[in-house]
């Protein structure tokens, strides 16, 4: 009989991006367990805001040297769904298919994910909100800052730059092109797929700029852009935002 005392208990907390997206990129994850944290980081060349996302995830996981019960905590709605929603266990069982004839985005990622997850005693996943001032969720997008920066960026091999454009060209749109995407959870006009709200790691605001988008609405599957009046915020020369 399993003794569950036994099993040691860890808070994993992960954060990742790219600067622009596609772009330079960077995870930062701190392992916790029993108050003593790790901090890890790592930089890529070229990569995207999910694959690092769900590469920060992976390298906490793939640091556990005993099967644990592990707590990750990340503020990406795009891994929490993936996995809460079951999307990527459907895409494995399809052989890592989305559709008939498009494999999943980053299937390579969410394989690994999964394995990992399977290796443990127990992993759940917890979504917190991003920059609203979390200890570790803010330290996490520090270490990606850090990782992102460092001299000694790493190749992303698994990264498809013609993926995401070879999907939306097969893409069957079910529903009128010109339908709006308005919150979060609206289908997405491409595929169908719940949007998310996302909000960008850093913003560049051009000369003469009058406005921005605090935040945007963005496909987790086929990575289409919605913007929306409610996120929109007016520019005054007195603001301090950058």
């Amino acid at each position: 009989m399993h003794n569950w005392e036994d099993t040691p208990e860890i808070d994993l907390y992960s954060d990742g991006g790219a600067d622009p997206n596609p772009g330079k990129a960077g995870f930062g994850v701190i392992l916790s367990y029993k108050g003593k944290k790790k901090e890890f980081s790592k930089g890529y060349k070229f990569s995207t805001n999910n694959r690092m996302e769900l590469s920060g995830v992976i390298f906490g996981l793939e640091c556990l040297k005993t099967k644990s019960i592990v707590n990750v905590y990340t503020d990406s709605k795009y891994v929490i769904n993936g996995i809460e929603l079951g999307w990527a266990e459907k895409w494995r069982a399809n052989n890592w298919y989305r559709t008939k004839s498009q494999k999943a985005i980053n299937h390579d990622l969410w394989a690994k994910l999964l394995t990992l997850i399977d290796q443990q005693e127990k992993v759940t996943f917890h979504w917190v909100k991003g920059h609203a001032g979390h200890l570790e969720n803010e330290r996490c997008d520090e270490l990606a800052t850090l990782g992102m920066t460092s001299a000694d960026l790493l190749e992303d091999k698994g990264y498809e730059p013609n993926q995401e454009s070879v999907s939306l060209v097969h893409t069957t749109i079910k529903s009128p092109s010109n339908r709006k995407v308005k919150k979060e959870g609206d289908p997405c006009r491409k595929c169908e797929t719940a949007v998310i709200v996302t909000k960008p790691k850093k913003r560049k605001i051009k000369e003469n700029q009058s406005y921005y988008f605090e935040w945007y609405l963005q496909c987790p599957n086929c990575r289409n852009i919605y913007h929306v009046e409610e996120a929109k915020r007016t520019i005054n020369k007195s603001d301090q935002l950058f």
